[in-house]
């Protein structure tokens, strides 16, 4: 199992347009070999004195957080559907994208516990 995981600020009044997106990009995502996508809007993020979900990806006023995850069989095959993603034409971008892609965070993750699965 591999795991990446996503912080993602969206405008409160973008919440449909970035749901179709992800339904849109989960259809590609399963043709390459995801075995499951979350995406989990906001309900209840605090601000924290230190550090938050909302002051890591600078949201601003008036966004909501995304916390997405999407689990792999591996990471091979994560990787290889990145390389996919570069050559296939249905990834062009709307041109008003529901987010700012240059606050989102990423990265991959292999688990060391889980339990419930």
């Amino acid at each position: 199992m591999y795991i990446q995981g996503f912080l993602i600020p969206v405008p409160e009044g973008r919440k449909e347009d970035y749901r179709a997106l992800a339904e849109k990009a989960a259809e590609m995502f399963r043709e390459y070999g995801v075995l499951e996508i979350v995406e989990g809007w906001e309900e209840d993020v605090p601000d924290g004195t230190h550090t938050d979900f909302r002051k890591a990806c600078k949201a601003e006023a008036g966004e909501k957080i995304v916390f997405s995850w999407m689990i792999w069989p591996d990471r091979e095959t994560c990787d290889a559907a990145a390389k996919k993603m570069e050559t296939d034409e249905r990834w062009q971008m709307p041109p008003d994208m529901p987010f700012d892609g240059k606050r989102m965070i990423f990265g991959g993750f292999a688990p060391i516990f889980t339990h419930g699965r």
